[in-house]
């Protein structure tokens, strides 16, 4: 069994930050990639950042320029990713959702999703 807990979502003005956190425990080999998503009401789940194993991060062009390139990042030892937000907008209000892929044999991964966690961005 795997479990995926993500923790640092709440209310923020405009302009301001918060930081995520999201931890993988379980039964599995390995972790390999590590992101976070999320998904506004009324719209389709969208990919925010990504991390891989070893290191190489990738941003959605909706946030690129306004999370720098230390925004995401991960512990390998702990199985934690983080993401650190800044200058945060309205629309950035949405519900984050953490993914894992977890090597669970020499051949095969599986996709694990956390619960999610509300980011509120008043005006």
């Amino acid at each position: 069994q795997v479990q995926v807990v993500e923790s640092g979502g709440g209310l923020v003005q405009a302009g301001g930050s918060l930081r995520l956190s999201c931890e993988v425990s379980g039964s599995f080999f390995s972790i390999n990639a590590m992101g976070w998503y999320r998904q506004a009401p009324g719209k389709q789940r969208e990919l925010v950042a990504h991390i891989t194993s070893g290191g190489s991060i990738n941003y959605a062009d909706s946030v690129k320029g306004r999370f720098t390139i230390s925004t995401i990042s991960r512990d390998n030892a702990k199985n934690t990713v983080y993401l650190q937000m800044t200058s945060l907008k309205s629309e950035d209000t949405a519900v984050y959702y953490c993914n894992a892929v977890g090597r669970v044999s020499s051949v095969a991964t599986i996709n694990y999703w956390g619960q999610g966690t509300q980011v509120t961005v008043s005006s």
